[in-house]
């Protein structure tokens, strides 16, 4: 049966609001008192139910549609142990298909949640059973993949904790749910960016900032227009109609998370949103990160993290005095932020820094290699630009498809990087040279050896292509609808993956049903991710080990996806069956 954790009402029962905070550092983490009256509820146990209807959402004193689960968008918080089984019931009351997918869980793919791939969805009014057991702790979260129903609230946080004692030292917890909202229909949205993609974009080049220093020269302007696209193209859909939540709070809401002076505080970073990659960070505040996606690593002390849409990091801070701090989310075009209070009582503030300049795409952003526009000996070696033509970088065939011939031609694949470099070591678009530290994934080291450190057998390239003007995007430029056949592995092979991303936005690729270590130069403690963001004219390798099923595999930006960016990998064992 379903057990629902109520803290205020936990609190009046027991006669002891007043003295929570003095108790809170002997309570476990999940039962100390973690917000404003704002927390979300959580459900526990065996047996689960979920209901998914529809619901009216209020944010920052506006009223629109949504679906959410339980009443509660977010959903409510679904709270497991580790080695236990699950059984999760959950009712369809609405008149369409709906479904639910947990986000970087182990389990059997029939259990995955992915209609037409994994099993058929959840007509509408009716009911669907996922069971499986649970295999791992963490941090991880649930989502609808049918429609564009994750956008209108369709989404919720997972805790699950360890079989035995947690490596994470720490006196409280706070699960911290970043999302974005708009009181648009995610239809209407998407219709907006098929007719002009850059409908949201409020902070184009301008003829004042350029004067200002703020835009490019003219030169690389004229560049950049005579490929026709947009430098200041960071983020699709923008502050313009989005509004930045914390835990389904707006910025005006003070969603307060409480905390004594001195205590070790775990914040469990989800990122819930449909397209907005954040930039974490709390002012005067380090921030030690001690997990990614759910997978411990070796503490690493930052300042700032940017994190992509399905990403989730683990951090413990140690706020000292008696102050407030403020938990920023800055959308990674600075249009807009999540904003949130850590304190030690309810009503108090702390200063909310200004949005920062927005960053501008520079010719890196397009695959131009490490040297931006300048021309290289190595460069002009292969033909790519010459020493006299004033070190620019854009006589390249743009669409030279002979650099990656697997890519199918066709109005969908507007570039072709020429020569995508391994961003891992930068912190992200935007985050170069903010004067903090920043998180990079090669600072990731897992913190236990990897299960399975065998050498890869064989290597796939991925192209993440893209046609901005026309809002197309795909795989090796095929969208999902024209894919003639999955992508095959083995069961148990060892498969390196490599992605290429050939657009000038950052991808977050998700592949279910695993985890895949980063190949960033640690061996054996490689970071173990279920979704890593492939910054703009970027690559990233991985190592996967296949396990038996049909797997989705996708960009985790929705209207990417949406618009075609998935495929599915299909494991087979020798025989050629799933088990």
């Amino acid at each position: 049966m379903n057990h629902i954790i109520d803290r205020r009402a936990l609190l009046r029962g027991a006669g002891i609001a007043g003295g929570g905070l003095a108790l809170a550092a002997h309570w476990a983490g999940w039962a100390s008192p973690v917000s404003n009256g704002a927390a979300l509820p959580e459900l526990t146990g065996e047996e689960i139910t979920l209901t998914v209807d529809h619901l009216m959402r209020r944010v920052d004193g506006r009223t629109s549609h949504g679906i959410g689960i339980n009443g509660h968008a977010p959903a409510p918080l679904i709270r497991l142990k580790e080695g236990q089984n699950v059984r999760i019931h959950v009712d369809n009351r609405l008149d369409e298909e709906t479904s639910v997918h947990w986000h970087g869980l182990i389990l059997p793919f029939q259990m995955d949640g992915v209609p037409g791939v994994s099993f058929p969805g959840i007509p509408a009014r009716s009911r669907f059973t996922y069971e499986f057991p649970v295999v791992q702790s963490g941090t991880y979260w649930y989502h609808s993949h049918s429609g564009l129903q994750e956008q209108m609230g369709h989404y919720g946080p997972i805790v699950i904790d360890p079989a035995g004692a947690d490596p994470v030292a720490f006196d409280r917890e706070h699960v911290v749910v970043l999302s974005d909202h708009s009181p648009l229909h995610p239809h209407a949205i998407f219709r907006r960016l098929k007719l002009e993609p850059g409908y949201f974009n409020r902070q184009r080049q301008t003829l004042g900032g350029l004067l200002a220093g703020r835009d490019q020269d003219g030169g690389t302007r004229a560049e950049w227009g005579a490929m026709r696209m947009d430098p200041t193209d960071i983020a699709d859909v923008t502050g313009s109609t989005y509004t930045y939540l914390v835990n389904g709070h707006g910025p005006a809401d003070n969603w307060t998370a409480l905390f004594q002076p001195g205590e070790r505080v775990r914040l469990r970073f989800i990122n819930a949103s449909a397209m907005t990659t954040f930039n974490v960070r709390i002012p005067g505040q380090p921030m030690t990160v001690v997990a990614a996606d759910g997978q411990n690593v070796r503490p690493v002390e930052v300042d700032e993290f940017q994190f992509a849409p399905a990403e989730t990091y683990d951090v413990v801070v140690t706020p000292a005095g008696d102050r407030a701090w403020t938990i920023v989310g800055e959308s990674i075009d600075r249009s807009g932020m999540a904003r949130a209070t850590l304190a030690p009582r309810i009503g108090m503030t702390a200063a909310v820094p200004p949005l920062r300049t927005r960053p501008v795409a520079m010719m890196r952003d397009m695959g131009m290699g490490a040297m931006g526009g300048d021309c290289a000996p190595e460069h002009a070696a292969v033909g790519h630009c010459s020493p006299d033509s004033g070190g620019h970088a854009m006589e390249h065939d743009m669409r030279d498809f002979s650099v990656a011939p697997q890519v199918r031609p066709g109005p969908g694949v507007q570039t072709i990087s020429p020569m995508p470099v391994d961003r891992t070591s930068e912190p992200g678009q935007g985050l170069e040279g903010v004067g903090h530290r920043t998180l990079t994934y090669r600072q990731l080291v897992a913190l236990n050896r990897n299960p399975d450190t065998r050498a890869p057998g064989r290597e796939i390239e991925i192209h993440l292509t893209g046609n901005m003007e026309r809002y197309m995007w795909s795989f090796d430029g095929v969208k999902f609808a024209h894919v003639d056949a999955p992508i095959p592995m083995r069961s148990g092979e060892r498969v390196r993956v490599t992605l290429v991303n050939d657009t000038m936005m950052g991808h977050p690729i998700h592949l279910h049903g695993h985890f895949f270590e980063l190949v960033t130069g640690h061996g054996d403690h490689s970071p173990r991710k279920h979704t890593v963001l492939v910054q703009p004219g970027g690559k990233v390798s991985w190592d996967v080990t296949a396990d038996p099923g049909d797997w989705a595999f996708h960009c985790h930006m929705l209207y990417h996806m949406h618009a075609g960016m998935m495929q599915v990998v299909q494991v087979r064992n020798e025989a050629g069956a799933v088990a």
